[in-house]
């Protein structure tokens, strides 16, 4: 896992987790708007680091290894973490841990565990593999059907594209079934001052389940519905919206 920094001057670090599907470049709109003010930590995640040709491990094994990096480079607290789809996954996980002090988080779309029986999980598993194998497969006409509810460009998509090239089949298959299962304390505790979930308006009915998780495990949550955006589109589409969102979570001004 490569580890990306910008604004390393700054004392305040904010970790930035992006979700499947993309790179670390994700947040390559975001960066220069917060990179004056705070020192972000972005990481490259195992399976989409064009860096280390290695495949996705696991959300548990990336909380872990995040937070050692953290600790071991001198971040044992820090202002956020933020993290969407994939990435939220990881950042619900890592407060769990609770081996960084975050004063603050954002879970942005964020998949929890599925609170079904084994054999459902798996099949849900094996259909989000297929379709993106199909995506990895079938291309930039694939990928249109599939990201049409927001006003990506031809441009975006052939990112995608590329990214899923890179993507080993391992990878594909881990994500998911990772995702989609990973393993939580029991009770879930989080000593952060304030956690906020993120959704989209459009993708509310989807969300539901993850909704409920939270609001479950992490009471402490607040909810912060987006309209006219799609899942995982603030970064890409609205980073101004992202950044002044998350300078407002940490009790700052933009």
């Amino acid at each position: 896992m490569t580890i990306h920094e910008f604004g390393q001057n700054h004392d305040e670090v904010v970790v930035l987790v992006h979700p499947s599907v993309v790179m670390w470049d994700y947040f390559e709109y975001v960066i220069p708007l917060m990179q004056e003010q705070y020192h972000l930590v972005i990481p490259a995640l195992p399976g989409y680091d064009t860096e280390n040709n290695s495949d996705f491990t696991s959300v548990e094994e990336i909380s872990k290894e995040l937070s050692d990096w953290l600790i071991a480079h001198g971040h044992a607290s820090i202002a956020c973490i933020y993290g969407c789809s994939m990435g939220g996954a990881v950042v619900t996980r890592f407060l769990a841990d609770g081996k960084v002090k975050a004063r603050s988080a954002v879970i942005d779309g964020g998949i929890t565990p599925y609170q079904l029986p084994w054999i459902v999980t798996r099949l849900i598993a094996v259909k989000d593999f297929l379709l993106i194998s199909m995506g990895k497969v079938g291309g930039l006409k694939i990928l249109q059907k599939a990201f049409s509810t927001d006003e990506y460009s031809e441009e975006d998509l052939q990112y995608i594209v590329r990214v899923l090239k890179h993507m080993s089949a391992k990878t594909i298959w881990r994500t998911f079934e990772s995702c989609n299962n990973y393993a939580m304390p029991k009770p879930v505790t989080a000593e952060c001052e304030r956690i906020e979930y993120w959704y989209a308006k459009a993708e509310e009915k989807d969300r539901k389940g993850d909704i409920a998780y939270i609001k479950k495990n992490l009471p402490q949550a607040v909810f912060r519905v987006f309209e006219q955006i799609g899942h995982g589109g603030l970064a890409a589409l609205k980073p101004e919206l992202l950044a002044s969102e998350l300078i407002r979570v940490m009790g700052r001004k933009s």
